[in-house]
């Protein structure tokens, strides 16, 4: 879970470099992909914060139905 988050991450750091790289060339659609990647990644990240948490619930309801 923790990865996806890295991943998530990682893609929106390389689409930041994208759309850094179109600004500065006038590439609009290098600009834009590096846009949507940066989208992405940031969805890619929240899943990832989302399953973590979900994962760390259950946990705590194990260990309190144990008890």
């Amino acid at each position: 879970m923790e990865n996806q988050e890295a991943r998530g991450k990682g893609k929106k750091i390389l689409g930041r470099g994208k759309e850094i790289v179109g600004i500065v060339t006038g590439d609009t659609a290098l600009e834009r992909e590096g846009d949507r990647q940066q989208a992405e990644g940031a969805v890619q990240e929240s899943l990832g914060k989302a399953r973590r948490k979900v994962g760390e619930f259950v946990g705590e309801v194990a260990k309190a139905i144990k008890k």
